[in-house]
């Protein structure tokens, strides 16, 4: 008897959901495309104002910052390292210029090494 409560109750709740076969959007922005087309991205190295440290620089941003916001995040994420967004610029720490040149072209945006 048990089997056949659950199976009723599963029935009832299945009954009340949205019946939608439509995949859910994905959560890209929308600007993300336009920069890929329009941009080329620079990939510079620095140290100064920076104690010493080395500090990987991406700019040529041409789209908000909430864009770049996103970007950095997922390379962040990839790479597995520390950094910012701010003013159009993305911070990386530490020299990762390849590591960055590889990520950004196999997203498909346009990069050179300066």
């Amino acid at each position: 008897m048990d089997s056949e409560d659950w199976r009723s109750k599963l029935g009832a709740l299945m009954g009340s959901m949205p019946a939608t076969d439509e995949p859910e959007e994905e959560t890209a922005t929308e600007a993300e495309p336009e920069l890929k087309e329009k941009a080329r991205l620079d990939i510079i190295l620095e140290r100064k104002g920076r104690a010493g440290k080395t500090a990987t620089i991406i700019s040529g941003f041409t789209v908000p910052d909430e864009a770049v916001g996103a970007l950095a995040s997922d390379l962040k994420r990839c790479l597995g390292t520390g950094g910012s967004a701010r003013g159009g610029e993305i911070l990386i720490q530490g020299d990762r210029r390849r590591d960055v040149l590889a990520f950004l072209t196999g997203k498909g945006y346009k990069a050179r090494i300066i």
